[in-house]
């Protein structure tokens, strides 16, 4: 299987939105919390996307806020799970973050979940707590580039 990993278009937030759905871990309460616009303000206005693609099918999809130095998103499709997907956004999508700033970036995860632990494997520090209990994690430059 080959995936392609490309900036995402406006097209894409269709089959963006049905991935977000999908996934099994840090769900959303209520599907509607994260509307089109929010897509779109997010990957053209404050920052940036990328999306994961096999034979004209959406399977992940990444997206960094320069706003609020936040990664905003990065979910994988569960039927194309374990198969380098999100670490290929995730890395497309920090090599363009830290080409446009150094500040540090952070996100926000549920603990006990496998983006808890892809997380620290990829080197990012727990800082302490955000939201509703989710982990809060931050990448330096440093610590990016040195890897």
């Amino acid at each position: 299987m080959n995936i392609i990993i490309r900036e995402a278009v406006q097209e894409d937030i269709p089959q963006i939105q049905i991935i977000r759905n999908s996934v099994k871990e840090n769900t959303l309460s209520d599907p509607g919390l994260v509307t089109d616009r929010d897509c779109e303000l997010f990957m053209f206005e404050r920052g940036k996307g990328w999306v994961g693609e096999t034979d004209g099918q959406l399977v992940g999809f990444s997206i960094v806020d320069l706003q609020e130095n936040n990664i905003w998103a990065l979910f994988v499709h569960p039927d194309f799970e374990n198969r380098k997907v999100g670490r290929e956004l995730h890395n497309t999508m920090l090599n363009w973050y830290f080409e446009q700033t150094k500040e540090n970036v952070w996100l926000g995860t549920s603990p006990q979940t496998r983006a808890e632990t892809f997380y620290r494997k990829s080197g990012w520090k727990e800082i302490g707590v955000h939201g509703k209990n989710e982990i809060k994690f931050e990448m330096t430059y440093e610590n990016w580039k040195n890897r």
